[in-house]
């Protein structure tokens, strides 16, 4: 089982996208209009839905609106729209960068739309003196925007990024890019199609992808992939009724040491929700006792410790008698770097019989190429440096046949010819931790699913950056510990589409 169009998206350069929408809407200008709308309710919902991060949409917020001259503004004129029907008392100032004569048709009766409906409430004077707005959404350059800004754009977005602005917004590109004076946004919402600019623009925040349906029945072959919510959806529908504990794997863990205790349990925790029937954790032996009273659910196994406190040599013989009842195998967290760990791990690495994720100590040059086990990288940036040699994230996964998870603002999953990238999670899991309780929710996965690692890999990146994104809508980014994430999985879950 692979990874299906269904579930993933293609990444398109601006003019790809400016070619897939011609063919699809030719001059339609219906059916244009149609996704328009569409795009308009789909940005205001996000926007809504990620502003529970900062706290609630004030009843009487203020917006501001910054419009150009096609559809961008269009959408952003229709969000606003939606957003002023669900909050009577909202208002919206509207600014036109170019003039209301410069709209193009549909952005003008995006405009006439807007005001209709809530003539009282906009001002199309654009920014008042020395307001506060709760909103700002930024509509004014799209994909077919080419540098450099021009005196007027410019010195618009000066002044709007100088308001104070509770949450900016731009639809499918912050205007400008990277310039200058560029919108400088907290999250930029790409209506339809990720366009492959936004990845590397510093200016685009956070990014999400609206899906509008422009892929649903479409083979758009493209190296580089959006993952949707339809990848976690397998994971809601109801199990088989026959099944038992042993039909949904059985996760070997090994780490844990004297100096890091902490990140074994946490990978183990996050295990023991992955859906995995089983989860054996090996841990030097004085953490037993704790451990076990805290996740009793798990079996574990105590492993004589070396005098610094780590996995010793002599206890590999626990994990002779056992490997043959493990469906995969996590190795990794909380290890710590003495030799002679390090030894034992790459001999465990070397001669496993099944799939494994390696992640943290374990993420040293000469384990990650040890054995032919099919295998998960799970590097952070710093890690990767150290594993990669200088290499590019295609050219090291290529070099080792593994399929790698490289963690960032934008995670990035490559295993094969193709990348996918994970938009959700966001500064709430740059926190430690956060990436122990991926590696576990990625072995318990790859347990049921050992014959595909893409698989198994990209489902936890995707299930753990959801469960990320609930957290900060439920509790902020600030005051919550890492593995309050937990509780989060399961609506993560059952949110996803079927």
């Amino acid at each position: 089982m692979s990874i299906s169009l269904s579930a993933s998206h293609p990444i398109l350069s601006c003019a790809e996208a400016g070619a897939f929408e011609l063919k699809r809407f030719g001059a339609n200008e219906a059916f244009e209009w149609t996704a328009m709308q569409q795009a308009g309710r789909a940005l205001a919902g996000a926007v809504l839905q990620d502003f529970q991060e900062i706290g609630r949409f004030p009843s009487e917020a203020r917006v501001l609106v910054l419009v150009g001259k096609g559809h961008n503004g269009g959408d952003a004129l229709l969000a606003t729209r939606a957003i002023l029907e669900k909050f009577p008392a909202a208002t919206a100032d509207v600014e036109f960068v170019f003039g209301e004569r410069a709209l193009r048709p549909l952005a003008r009766r995006a405009w006439r739309d807007l005001v209709h409906f809530g003539r009282e409430r906009v001002n199309r004077g654009g920014a008042a003196a020395l307001p506060r707005y709760d909103l700002s959404l930024d509509g004014v350059f799209g994909f077919q925007f080419r540098p450099p800004l021009d005196a007027r754009s410019s010195e618009v977005l000066r002044r709007a990024n100088a308001l104070p602005v509770r949450l900016r917004a731009a639809v499918d590109l912050p205007s400008g890019l990277d310039a200058p004076d560029a919108f400088r946004a907290d999250f930029t919402y790409a209506t339809g199609i990720v366009k492959s600019p936004v990845l590397d623009c510093a200016n685009a925040g956070r990014l999400r992808y609206l899906d509008l349906g422009f892929f649903e029945e479409k083979n758009v072959p493209a190296l580089d992939r959006v993952l949707t919510p339809a990848l976690l959806g397998p994971l809601a529908a109801l199990r088989a009724s026959r099944s038992d504990k042993r039909t949904h794997g059985h996760v070997f863990i090994v780490g844990g040491s004297r100096n890091y205790p902490g990140a074994v349990l946490m990978s183990v925790l996050s295990a023991l929700r992955s859906g995995a029937g089983l989860v054996t954790a090996f841990v030097p032996e004085f953490l037993v006792p704790a451990f076990a009273a805290r996740a009793p659910e798990a079996m574990w196994v105590g492993w004589p410790e070396t005098p610094g406190g780590g996995l010793a040599l002599e206890g590999q013989h626990l994990w002779n008698e056992r490997i043959a009842r493990a469906s995969a195998l996590v190795i990794g967290p909380g290890l710590g770097c003495e030799a002679e760990t390090r030894a034992l791990v790459k001999a465990m690495v070397t001669t496993s019989p099944v799939p494994l994720v390696i992640d943290a100590d374990a993420l040293q040059p000469e384990i990650v190429r040890a054995g032919g086990a099919p295998r998960v990288l799970t590097p952070h940036a710093g890690e990767f440096a150290r594993i990669a040699a200088g290499a590019t994230l295609q050219e090291f996964a290529a070099s080792t046949g593994a399929t790698v998870v490289l963690k960032g603002p934008i995670t990035r999953i490559r295993a094969g010819q193709e990348t996918y990238h994970s938009l959700a999670g966001g500064p709430v899991l740059a926190r430690g931790g956060s990436g122990d309780l991926l590696a576990g929710l990625v072995g318990g996965l790859l347990a049921q699913t050992p014959s595909d690692p893409l698989l198994a890999a990209s489902r936890g990146v995707e299930w753990h950056g959801r469960a990320a994104d609930a957290l900060a809508r439920a509790h902020g980014q600030t005051a919550v510990m890492t593995t309050q994430l937990l509780d989060f999985l399961p609506d993560a879950l059952r949110e996803s589409p079927a």
